[in-house]
């Protein structure tokens, strides 16, 4: 059964005459004739009953009519809606994001990319850097805001900004009156506050500080950075913080920032699942992300 047949039908009830139906479809008679008695032969029931003045539909052709048009006009919907999302009239993005890549990146995104792009949904999926790369190998997310490294080899990623890390001690701190860089290894003795297991900026952490020859000691976990900041600049420990996330200078419950000498960085990633078609909104998305961070990069 083609869709063209379900169209050759419904003229040919419209008409009640081969030949005026053909002759609106464009085709031969005979062809339009063949159509229609292979199309009953397929579905085993006749749909008109040919007589030498006119053709009438049976019962069966009645409820084939019907539910044909009902399928055609899905069809010229389906393809209007591919258009529109085609143009961008239209659409839905899912947007994977760590909490906090999302609270200091999507506020300078997301504007821009409403104001070109206003009828396209966006959906936003905060979650640690595990789940989120379960969501986008899974195709849960369309894209997903993550630094590296990854660990599904599923994922395809592009950078989109490298930042720089730094060390956040609280006001008071013996290291506050450094006035140039410190050595990560200075800091073997002091307790961490950092985040949450999952999380990918906690990985970051563990491993500079292993690279330079010890494990950190956490005292305080949090899955909120500004939560971490804030325990720091109450007196509570360290820690690594990006630069992008750094509090202003006399602002409350802001902590001291050092540079350290080794100038380590993180590298912000968008990912998606490899071989995944990406819709012309994602891929939208994407040119926004990198208009917009120049400034940042």
């Amino acid at each position: 059964m083609e869709l063209r047949q379900l169209q050759y039908v419904i003229q040919i009830a419209k008409e009640k005459n081969f030949s005026r139906a053909a002759e609106k479809l464009h085709i031969a008679q005979p062809s339009l004739s063949q159509q229609l008695s292979k199309l009953e032969q397929e579905i085993g029931v006749l749909l008109f009953r040919r007589t030498t003045n006119s053709v009438e539909l049976t019962q069966a052709g009645q409820v084939f009519v019907n539910k044909s048009q009902t399928i055609l006009d899905a069809v010229e919907q389906l393809k209007q809606e591919m258009d529109d999302m085609a143009q961008m009239r239209r659409g839905r993005l899912v947007v994977g994001t760590l909490p906090i890549t999302g609270s200091h990146i999507l506020p300078l995104v997301l504007p821009v990319f409403g104001a070109q792009y206003p009828q396209i949904e966006v959906v936003l999926v905060e979650d640690t850097t595990t789940r989120l790369e379960q969501l986008t190998a899974s195709g849960g997310t369309d894209l997903s805001l993550l630094s590296l490294p990854l660990i599904d080899a599923s994922l395809s990623w592009e950078p989109f900004l490298e930042e720089e890390i730094c060390l956040a001690v609280p006001p008071q701190h013996r290291l506050a009156k450094r006035q140039g860089p410190i050595d990560i290894h200075e800091l073997q003795e002091e307790p961490f506050i950092g985040l949450k297991r999952g999380q990918g900026f906690r990985q970051i952490t563990v491993e500079l500080c292993e690279q330079s020859g010890f494990t950190p000691q956490f005292v305080f976990e949090s899955s909120n950075m500004e939560t971490i900041q804030s325990l720091v600049a109450g007196g509570m420990g360290i820690a690594f913080v990006p630069q992008m996330l750094t509090r202003a200078k006399g602002s409350d419950f802001a902590p001291a920032y050092l540079s350290f000498t080794t100038k380590p960085t993180r590298t912000l990633v968008i990912a998606s699942r490899k071989g995944r078609y990406l819709s012309k909104a994602a891929d939208a998305f994407i040119r926004t992300l990198n208009k917009t961070l120049t400034n940042y990069r």
